[in-house]
């Protein structure tokens, strides 16, 4: 791949990313350009230039299934934190996310979902959304 055609995915990503993420997704590139530009590179290249923008999923069904995994996995409150506001920002319902967390418990265990929760919670109070009716 020449340099203009990775400069061309690198932009195609960061349209996805900035309607997705709005500046959550700004502060992680800035976060690692002083150690990992490369990685920025990846993320916004390929996981939204690639991943994020194919058809076959909507916007919030692709987030429904990425808070469902970083809950899974564990230890990843910093990512669910942006991806708490990326499913806000593509139209997820605080009801909804605390649904899906709450389904999560099932697979996960509580103490994941409950990780989960609070750091949604964390987002929720800094939009102003608690509390949820």
């Amino acid at each position: 791949m020449n340099e203009t055609q990775r400069q061309s995915r690198f932009e195609h990503g960061k349209k996805i990313l900035d309607a997705v993420d709005g500046h959550a997704g700004q502060n992680v590139i800035d976060a690692l350009g002083d150690v990992s530009p490369e990685l920025a590179h990846q993320v916004v290249s390929w996981a939204f230039g690639e991943m994020y923008s194919r058809n076959e999923l909507e916007p919030r069904d692709r987030q429904l299934i990425t808070l469902g995994m970083l809950t899974a996995l564990g230890g990843c409150e910093p990512q669910l934190d942006v991806h708490v506001n990326a499913a806000l920002n593509v139209g997820l319902a605080p009801k909804e996310i605390v649904e899906a967390l709450l389904h999560s418990a099932v697979y996960c265990g509580f103490p994941r979902a409950l990780n989960a929760t609070f750091t949604a919670k964390k987002v929720f109070a800094e939009r102003g959304l608690l509390p949820i009716e």
